[in-house]
């Protein structure tokens, strides 16, 4: 009987509890879980903090779900050391745990720049974790002032949490641009107005040069005035369980399409890994909840005799602020179709007869459509393109297309 070991308890581990248990319903599994909760869905912490969503309602999976699935969990525990010879993990209070297959889905930490000062700030967070989002919560009064140093996802998700709790909030990027991962100079340009006119300040190409106390000198010479700190500047790829080993690593562990690593009878999965983008080509970092759960469940499969590979995964994004939605999924090369209203935007990105990603703010489109055409690179030369561009309809599939695709459905 194999016996089964997941560092990390995030979306990936909950996909290779499951992936293990598709095949293999009695060998034994083990987790390994730094924080004390149950898997839950990270994204919805900022919802946590506006008061939307509850601990309860947060949950991944239903109460029961280890116990469901023959699951031994080490909650309040993290794993320092994997010895591949011997198979075995150690825990950072001694305990040692024996594998035949080990799934690494560390996930990613939060990115602090050695900011001058920054040990003299009273009040300062991150916001990746439900316990960072409770510390955070009860740490915020109706007259806070609220600095916030990233405007990517997580701090204009943060920023949005916060909104109408506090009395004042900056958000500060060396960016010229809020979510500048995701999108150009224009589309951030229709968010950060929207943003602004619910009372967010912005400093855009703009750092902290250094923290005193609760005051922020910025390089534009500002001085920002502050009661709480929240660092969202980036984050990093938990790599050092397998680079100490001599694993392959660059900004994420690097995986096959089955998620196996370099080391034999070790994968990895989630926002720890370098997985596959179809849209590029090549491997990187695909640090979202989709592919986190497909990638985890891949590797458990695998690690259980099975075969699958996941070889789909692209960048995608759903986000929305105060009701204005952005939608956004895999590169911006290529050609470009674009149609604009008036608080409203659609790209498409077409290259080699292929549609490669897409760009939506404002609109409530069919994007599983436009994504399903990234993933299963459609030719663009088999759908009626033209009407594909207006709107992402099934009409513009041929009928052999869409008995396909849609199981008879024309």
């Amino acid at each position: 009987m194999k016996n089964y070991v997941i560092i990390g308890n995030g979306v990936a581990s909950a996909g290779c509890i499951e992936g293990i248990r598709s095949v293999d319903p009695d060998g034994p599994i083990t987790v390994v879980s730094e924080e004390d909760h149950d898997v839950y869905c990270r994204p919805l912490i900022s919802y946590y903090l506006e008061g939307k969503t509850d601990q309860q309602r947060m949950r991944y999976r239903s109460p029961g779900f280890y116990e469901r699935m023959g699951a031994k969990v080490y909650f309040g525990r993290k794993a320092v050391r994997i010895d591949s010879e011997a198979k075995t993990v150690e825990l950072d209070d001694g305990t040692v745990l024996p594998y035949d297959a080990l799934c690494v889905a560390a996930g990613s930490c939060p990115f602090v720049p050695p900011f001058e000062g920054l040990d003299t700030v009273p009040e300062s967070y991150s916001f990746m974790t439900l316990d960072d989002a409770l510390a955070l919560d009860k740490a915020v009064k109706p007259d806070s002032k609220v600095l916030i140093v990233g405007a990517g996802l997580i701090g204009m998700k943060c920023a949005e949490g916060l909104c109408g709790r506090v009395a004042g909030l900056t958000v500060c990027d060396l960016a010229d641009r809020v979510l500048s991962s995701i999108l150009d100079s224009e589309c951030a340009g229709i968010m950060q107005r929207h943003l602004e006119a619910h009372g967010i300040r912005f400093l855009l190409s703009d750092s902290v040069v250094r923290f005193d106390g609760t005051c922020a000198v910025m390089k534009s010479g500002e001085v920002v005035h502050f009661d709480i700190l929240v660092l969202a500047v980036g984050v990093r790829a938990n790599t050092s369980l397998i680079k100490d080993i001599g694993g392959e690593v660059n900004r994420g562990i690097v995986v096959s399409g089955r998620m196996e690593t370099s080391v034999p009878g070790i994968y990895a999965a989630g926002d720890c890994a370098e997985g596959y983008d179809v849209s590029l080509g090549q491997n990187r970092v695909l640090a979202i909840l989709p592919n986190a759960y497909m990638q985890g469940r891949t590797a458990g499969i695998n690690m259980a005799g099975g075969d699958e590979a996941f070889d789909k995964g692209m960048p995608m994004n759903s986000i929305g602020f105060f009701g204005l939605h952005a939608m956004t999924a895999g590169t911006y090369e290529g050609e470009m179709y674009e149609e604009k209203g008036e608080n409203s935007l659609k790209r498409l990105f077409t290259k080699d007869d292929l549609l490669k990603g897409f760009i939506l703010i404002g609109l409530e489109e069919r994007a599983g459509i436009y994504t399903s055409l990234i993933r299963e690179k459609t030719p663009i030369s088999s759908l009626n393109f033209e009407v594909l561009k207006k709107a992402a309809t099934t009409t513009a599939f041929s009928p052999e297309l869409r008995r396909k695709k849609f199981g008879g459905v024309v």
